[in-house]
């Protein structure tokens, strides 16, 4: 029986990250998949398969709509989508690809097939692929990754087909650009994939139970991204609760109460059902080892991400926090980490969350929600990039810029932004609140002008008492 000092389970951001740290501090890894291909969810049917998508869009909406007021006349404009859809794989190849280098350079194994816990030190992988197919190997472990991802979230009533009840995955390889899409859910992934639809001349309907979009991030970027995506063309249903999903041969019909309880009907050629994640622990035998859930399936570690068998490690999607490809990849590392003996550190309140959509949304630190349900005082600073001259000059000007800081202290305690960039500019914040800076640190801080970044410094400054120069 081969022996490795790490056996990680799962090849998404966190399962491959967590081996390629391994390997660095000299464990002997080995990383089992069951897929075909490494890079789980994320690289394959997840978050770059719909950025090409979210980028190509974007690039055929500019086109169409804003290029003649920059000067630029394109005459016969015409889509081909099934070449975005093309261009959309080559991407996700060539970065599967370059996952398959990164474990050949690092001396790690690739153990194809299901992989599953007999005891704290021991992996059964079920082989898949190949003549092998079908056999099992055995393989001792010094310590156990589990980092299995997530799986699609469905409704009772919403159960998807793959043909016209569909998912995310569907969703990215479509055949032909539909006439007309419904989406159940305003999160990330209903919003992004929406909005994909809805550039390229689709007719989006976005049917969300909250009465906001975003619904689990500030209030102010749901209520700025709406006005955009209103004016992309995107109707947003909110306060309804759908009740029936069902898919005919050419389409489907739904159905839904809004907020005043009458039904609504809605028919399109696809229902797209996004509605979440849930994490995905199918066939790895924790309970034989004595390895708890929590009521959401979730498996249960510790704050150094040890399950209830100290030899075993859980990340990512499979437990609890936000679920975000570079969470995991935190966690990836700090677990090996600690399973070196070092003293890695993690702050889960400074990872920061995006949207993709355009303009993008992103957010680090706590909303003026959670400030005011836990009774911090606090102060707001908020510049709009209608004011910003760079964002002018490319005609990118929805959105602001929010600073939540705290009334005594002016520590940072929560960036919210919406705009060109946004999800480059995070992190910004995300520096400034990990070393605790304040408002009155970025407002002395310089910025190149004319640059989207400055209007963070305007922020802070009105956060420090409307000291804002350019609103």
């Amino acid at each position: 029986m081969k022996s490795y000092d790490l056996v990680v389970i799962g090849s998404g951001p966190g399962g491959y990250v967590a081996a390629i740290r391994a390997a660095q501090l000299g464990m002997k890894t080995a990383l089992v998949e069951k897929n075909e291909t490494l890079g789980g969810t994320c690289l394959n049917v997840g978050c770059i398969p719909s950025k090409a998508l979210l980028d190509s869009s974007e690039h055929y909406h500019q086109a169409q709509h804003q290029f003649a007021e920059h000067g630029i006349k394109v005459d016969a404009l015409k889509l081909d989508f099934s070449q975005m859809i093309a261009r959309k794989q080559e991407v996700v190849d060539q970065t599967v690809a370059g996952i398959d280098f990164l474990m050949d350079k690092n001396g790690i194994d690739v153990l194809k097939g299901a992989g599953s816990i007999l005891d704290a030190s021991t992996v059964r992988v079920a082989k898949s692929g190949g003549k092998k197919s079908g056999g099992t190997v055995d393989v001792k472990a010094g310590k156990i990754l589990i980092a299995t991802g997530s799986v699609v979230a469905d409704l009772p009533f919403a159960k998807p087909d793959g043909k016209r009840i569909i998912t995310s995955t569907e969703a990215l390889s479509l055949k032909s650009l539909p006439k007309k899409l419904v989406v159940i859910g305003g999160g990330v992934i209903g919003l992004e994939l929406g909005s994909v639809y809805a550039r390229l001349g689709t007719e989006v309907h976005v049917i969300e139970y909250q009465d906001a979009i975003l619904p689990t991030m500030d209030r102010t970027l749901g209520k700025e991204l709406g006005r955009s995506l209103k004016k992309l063309g995107m109707k947003l249903h909110l306060g309804h609760a759908v009740k029936s999903v069902k898919g005919a041969a050419r389409n489907v019909t739904v159905l839904a109460d809004d907020k005043k309880g009458v039904e609504q009907t809605f028919k399109a050629d696809y229902c797209l059902v996004a509605v979440g994640r849930k994490a995905y622990t199918g066939g790895l035998g924790l309970g034989a080892v004595g390895i708890t859930c929590d009521d959401r399936g979730r498996i249960e570690v510790n704050a150094d991400l040890q399950t209830s068998v100290p030899t075993i490690y859980a990340i990512g999607d499979v437990v609890a926090g936000a679920m975000l490809a570079h969470k995991a990849e935190e966690e990836g590392v700090y677990a090996v980490e600690h399973m070196a003996g070092q003293k890695p550190q993690i702050d889960h309140n400074l990872i920061p969350g995006v949207v993709y959509t355009w303009p993008e949304v992103a957010a680090v630190g706590r909303s003026e929600e959670e400030l005011k349900a836990a009774g911090v005082e606090y102060r707001v600073g908020s510049f709009p990039f209608k004011a910003s001259g760079r964002a002018r000059a490319s005609m990118d000007t929805d959105g602001l810029i929010k600073v939540l800081v705290d009334a005594t202290t002016d520590e940072i305690l929560g960036v919210h932004m919406v705009g060109a960039r946004a999800a480059d500019m995070i992190h910004e914040a995300v520096v400034a609140m990990t070393y605790r800076a304040t408002a009155e640190d970025i407002s002395r801080m310089c910025h190149a002008h004319p640059t989207f970044s400055e209007a963070i410094k305007e922020a802070a400054l009105a956060a420090t008492g409307n000291r804002a120069l350019h609103v």
